[in-house]
Formats: structure tokens, C-alpha cells, sequence
């Protein structure tokens, strides 16, 4: 950053200095201007009465006398032409001026852009420059028809939240590869979710939209189950239409997919809370179990309880007496103790 300033003012001074270094000369001095004044008009008056003269005795005298004003004239260091030298300065500014034309220019799409974009954070940068790359990205998709562009094309169109045209770039790819995962998935949040991009907060597809949405989305995760954003988006769709359990599932998978994707944070704390105002044994578990056995019990620092294998019994004696690294939990209530092992037998009979 700091050499881009540098560099850019260098070449500033540069151009100013072409620009003002014509300029302070102005025009040449000529210390000889004022003889060469008095000789010239001399010599214009001797050749006006030589040629109005009438007495053609004078004739010698006056033509002696004008070639001695001309030789005067010509012992006279030559004067400087100033309409030629007043051209090359001129060019010379207007070159100069060319060239800070050029420098701005260049700052204006190269560095000036960058300062402005200093002050954002990496997100709404990248927000920037899809929106500045959206028209050529629009004009090679449909210049060249390729799916690989028009996929470019709605990736930055959704990641800058032009919706309609994602839509329109993601359709077109469809119609080039019905399979396509990124372009199915995204699709179907986009109607899923069209009442919100329109600024209707709280409204809700139609059945028939929501029933595609969630084939279009669905399809997508059988598609490219091992693609983050098809998880997270499953698990989006499936919260939606009320199925917590099956989202906390896909969503622990998108967790596991993108250890640092922090998007379904929100969600599954919601959907847990919403599980735990219903289900006492969830509660428990999130007070006692979550932290190390995941918010699903799909593993952690701690096993997975899914795929375990353990009795009832076995269950509640690893719970109360603690085993390894886990520890006991002799103070739970009867009632909390058999609303867990409800929950994590429940889990066991599910799997992953």
C-alpha cells in the first residue's frame, strides 16, 4: 500500500514537472532587439525613399547608406525565431498535460479504488468487486454460452445479492447441465426465500414453490453431498419446513465439511432451543453433554453417540460414575438421568 502511494506520487511530480518546466522560461530575450529595432526601421525608411525617389543624384548616397544599415544588421547575433519557439512550448504543456490526464486516469482505476477499499472488511470487498465484475461476467455468458461462465456469472450475482440476475445465470447453466449441483441448490434457496429478497419479511412460499424449492435443494446434497454449502443449505430448508432433528443433522455435516464456516452458528443454536423447550432429555444434554459430544451428539472432543453401542445400562453407569476422560455426573435428578438416556437411546436407533 505504502509503495502504491509512493510510486503514484513520484509519477505525479513527474507530470507536473513536464508540465510547468516548458513554462518557466516563458519567452526568449532578445538584448539585442532594441538596435536591431532602430536598424530595421532605418533600412525600411532608406528603401521607401529609394523607391519614391525622384532625384537620381541621391541614389548613391542612399543605397550606400542601406548597405551599411544591412551589414549592421547582418553583424547582429541571430534573433530568436519566437513563433517556433512558442510552438515547442506549447506542445511541450499540452504534452505534459497529456500525460497527468493519463496518470489521473490510471489512479482512478487502479489506487484510488484500493484507499476506498482499504476501509471495508474482506467480505464487502469481495462484495465490490463482484458487483464491478458482474457486466463482463453477463457479456461472456452470453457471448460464449458456456455453463462454466454462466456459473461465474450467478456465483458473483448471488454472492452480491442481484438475485434476479443469479436466477437467470443459474437457469441458463441448468439448461446446459440439469445436474449442477451449485446452480440446483441455489436455485432452490433463492425461491424458497424470494418473499425476503423482495423486502416481505416473514412471508412465506407457496406450496407448490416450497415443495420445489426443497426437490431442487434436496437434490443438489444427493448430488454433492460432500460440498459444504449443500449441507448447509439442506439443513436451511429442512429447518424451514419444520424437520429440526434431520437439520441439526445436515448441518453438523456442513460443520464437519467446513470446520471454520461459522454460517449455521445461528441456526442450530436456534433449533436447539427450540428442541429443548419440547424435550426435557435435550436439555440435559445441552447442559451437560453438548460441549464435548457435539450439539448432536454426532462427536467432538468426546465420542460420537450416535454409533454407540451401549445398554441402558451401560448408559447410565458411564453417565453417573464418569469413565476416562469424562467425568461423573452424580447429581442428576432421576427424572433428568432418564429424559438423557431417553434422548441418547433415541440417537442410538437413529445413527448418524
Amino acid at each position: 500500500m505504502i509503495l502504491g502511494l509512493t510510486l503514484f506520487a513520484l509519477v505525479l511530480l513527474a507530470a507536473l514537472w513536464l508540465v510547468l518546466q516548458p513554462l518557466r522560461g516563458g519567452m526568449p530575450t532578445d538584448p539585442d532587439a532594441p538596435e536591431r529595432h532602430r536598424l530595421t526601421a532605418e533600412r525600411d525608411r532608406l528603401y521607401a525613399e529609394l523607391s519614391h525617389l525622384t532625384d537620381e543624384s541621391r541614389r548613391p548616397d542612399l543605397e550606400r547608406r542601406a548597405a551599411l544599415i544591412l551589414r549592421a544588421l547582418d553583424a547582429l547575433p541571430a534573433a530568436p525565431p519566437p513563433r517556433e519557439r512558442g510552438r515547442r512550448t506549447r506542445a511541450a504543456a499540452l504534452a505534459g498535460l497529456a500525460v497527468a490526464a493519463l496518470v489521473t486516469v490510471a489512479g482512478a482505476v487502479t489506487f484510488v479504488p484500493r484507499w476506498q477499499l482499504a476501509s471495508l472488511g474482506a467480505d464487502e470487498v469481495q462484495d465490490v468487486r463482484d458487483v464491478l465484475a458482474l457486466p463482463g461476467l453477463r457479456r461472456k455468458a452470453e457471448t460464449t454460452g458456456e455453463g462454466a461462465a454462466y456459473l461465474a456469472w450467478g456465483r458473483a450475482a448471488f454472492d452480491s445479492a442481484r438475485y434476479a440476475q443469479a436466477v437467470t445465470a443459474y437457469g441458463n447453466a441448468l439448461k446446459l447441465d440439469p445436474r449442477q449441483p451449485e446452480a440446483l441448490r441455489r436455485l432452490g434457496i433463492l425461491l424458497l426465500t424470494r418473499g425476503e429478497q423482495t423486502g416481505q419479511t416473514g412471508a412465506q412460499p407457496t406450496p407448490e414453490d416450497a415443495r420445489q424449492a426443497f426437490l431442487l435443494i434436496r437434490t443438489a446434497a444427493q448430488l454433492a453431498p460432500k460440498e459444504p454449502e449443500s449441507q448447509l443449505l439442506l439443513g436451511f430448508a429442512l429447518a424451514r419446513f419444520g424437520q429440526d432433528a434431520d437439520a441439526l443433522t445436515a448441518l453438523e455435516r456442513y460443520r464437519t465439511l467446513d470446520p471454520k464456516g461459522r454460517d449455521a452458528d445461528d441456526l442450530i443454536t436456534s433449533l436447539h432451543a427450540r428442541q429443548n423447550e419440547s424435550d426435557p432429555g435435550l436439555r440435559v444434554y445441552a447442559a451437560n453433554c453438548a460441549s464435548c459430544h457435539g450439539p448432536n451428539g454426532g462427536g467432538g472432543l468426546g465420542p460420537n453417540l450416535r454409533v454407540a453401542t451401549l445398554s441402558r445400562e451401560a448408559l447410565e453407569n458411564v453417565i453417573v460414575n464418569g469413565k476416562g476422560a469424562m467425568p461423573a455426573s452424580p447429581n442428576l435428578k432421576p427424572e433428568e438421568l432418564n429424559a438423557l438416556l431417553d434422548v441418547l437411546e433415541r440417537w442410538q436407533k437413529e445413527g448418524e
